[in-house]
């Protein structure tokens, strides 16, 4: 079973199921698992993406996790309240559930390497433009075109991977994996002590990841004229249509089961550094907290999955990994300070459902067609019931006063995640109940 993140693009697919995969480079150049060895073109081509590649997925969280360290105060300097920093903090799986989805199709009729171009384009105009908003609702829509450019790159890293790499899909996929999870803990921990060296101002502290963006769009810029469209479907696809999965009971406990878990994400990525702030942490340790969470996903990303493809019933995973949130959000109830780092630690292996999410969409078809609808449908529900989360975060926080009812809520959460996980957990595919 596959245990990389799956595309939302039945284009993407090798050619044939008993035939090596093909790829064309920007020369037009195939090249396959059995090829002569590449040229110096092909060398410096694949060279460049895998640069593009690194840099792409460096990008692909600063703009997130960044703010979260600053909240605080960007809230305070354009006068936002609770419940607009929770809309706020909502707008990441929502640009991420709208756009993302159309990413495949603007790959068929652009090629992926240039919607990819334009992607990391938008994070670096987003990322330039927030600092200089005068108020809410221009630091809305700076962050909601970063976060445009972020949706549709992270749709097509696996796109990309497999058709210039289609020989080495796990190393490379491993390789964008870690350069996201890098980029995702560096900024939560470097932020705020960044911004205080330069000045601290927080819209310096925010802009300056743009410079980081910046030099993200200049490896696609080559690849941009490289419009062939993406490989033909495979002919496990086209062996039978496609699963109608809006009737099975499996694929909405997948959808389900992946909104739980952004939930839990996203409200982490969001509010964890102030909780812990307001718990009379350092701002700076705050940040390096949340760096502490997001970074346990570097080794365990390799190691789930292949732990669930080697079991028929991923529910026991999906139970662990809830029960390890339950005992986080349990332990930041009782005691936020004097505990912060394991709590840190907990939270982070919790957060790692996202790598069994895609897994068991994966395990859960038969054919490459109902991989395809599955993981389309199970992660566009899933980023739709995910968005209210943190805005009720923030209105919780706001009317009580305090983080006890907000974290209550997010330690709830954990129960109706594990029934439903292990739901989707079960031996079964979606072609059985359709």
């Amino acid at each position: 079973m596959p245990d990389e993140p799956k595309t939302l693009d039945p284009a993407a697919r090798p050619a044939t199921a008993t035939a090596p995969a093909a790829t064309t480079t920007p020369r037009g150049a195939a090249v396959t698992g059995d090829s002569p060895a590449p040229g110096r073109a092909q060398r410096w081509t694949l060279g460049l993406v895998t640069v593009g590649l690194v840099l792409a997925a460096l990008n692909l969280r600063p703009a997130i996790t960044s703010l979260g360290a600053l909240l605080e105060e960007v809230s305070a300097d354009l006068h936002m309240s609770g419940t607009v920093a929770g809309v706020l903090t909502s707008v990441p799986p929502l640009c991420f559930a709208v756009f993302g989805i159309t990413a495949p199709r603007l790959a068929r009729r652009f090629g992926p390497a240039a919607v990819v171009c334009a992607g990391m384009a938008a994070i670096f105009a987003g990322l330039v433009l927030r600092p200089f908003a005068g108020g809410t609702v221009g630091f809305l829509a700076a962050s909601a075109l970063a976060l445009m450019g972020i949706a549709v790159s992270n749709v097509l890293m696996p796109v990309i991977v497999k058709r210039y790499f289609p020989d080495r899909i796990g190393s490379m996929t491993g390789l964008y994996s870690m350069a996201l999870a890098l980029g995702t803990s560096v900024a939560a921990a470097a932020t705020v002590p960044m911004t205080a060296a330069l000045g601290g101002d927080w819209r310096i502290g925010l802009g300056v990841w743009a410079a980081v963006a910046a030099l993200a769009v200049l490896p696609w810029i080559p690849l941009v004229r490289d419009r062939e469209r993406a490989a033909a479907p495979s002919a496990a696809t086209a062996e039978a249509p496609a699963p109608r999965v809006t009737r099975s009971r499996t694929a909405w406990a997948l959808g389900c089961y992946f909104g739980l878990q952004a939930t839990g994400a996203y409200i982490t990525m969001g509010w964890m550094p102030q909780i812990f702030r307001d718990a009379g942490v350092p701002a700076s340790t705050a940040g390096v907290l949340l760096a502490v969470t997001m970074v346990m996903g570097v080794p365990l990303a390799f190691v789930i999955p292949r732990l669930a493809t080697r079991m028929k019933n991923q529910g026991p995973i999906v139970v662990a990994l809830g029960l390890c949130g339950l005992a986080g959000y349990t332990g930041l109830f009782l005691a936020p300070s004097a505990g912060a780092w394991f709590w840190a630690v907990l939270l982070g292996v919790s957060n790692c459902s996202f790598p069994l999410a895609l897994t068991m969409i994966g395990m859960r078809s038969r054919t490459g067609a109902g991989v395809v609808r599955l993981s389309a449908f199970a992660q566009s529900v899933g980023y739709l019931i995910s968005i209210p989360g943190p805005l009720l975060v923030g209105v919780l926080y706001q009317h009580s006063g305090g983080w006890a009812l907000p974290i209550a809520l997010m330690g709830g959460l954990m129960v109706p995640q594990m029934i439903i996980g292990t739901l989707a957990g079960r031996d079964r595919t979606v072609e059985d109940e359709c």
